[in-house]
């Protein structure tokens, strides 16, 4: 299910960003955790197998809560859906 490896030794950075809507412009909003990563990728939906791109709005913020998210992966979202009404697409790379 996990499009990310390593092997012998922990995963560096993960970051998280956002494309913004109108400028296709991209974003880090933070870094996050292996743990949070594996989180995001159990709880939301991807339209392809290889996607690392979700589509995030307050919502999706609230379903993320009540399945559990960390109030630091919280804080995260939500700073990246911050300026926005309509949402975002947030995708993570590891670094």
């Amino acid at each position: 299910m996990y499009r990310y490896s390593y092997v012998g030794e922990a995963m560096s950075a993960i970051q998280l960003y956002k494309e913004h809507p109108d400028t296709y412009e991209r974003e880090v909003v933070g870094s996050i955790t292996e743990k949070q990563l594996d989180f995001l990728v159990e709880n939301l939906e991807e339209e392809f197998e290889e996607d690392e791109e979700y589509f995030l709005d307050a919502d999706t913020i609230d379903y993320l809560k009540e399945q559990g998210a960390d109030s630091d992966l919280v804080a995260i979202l939500e700073k990246a859906l911050a300026g926005t009404q309509d949402g975002v697409d947030i995708f993570y790379l590891l670094g």
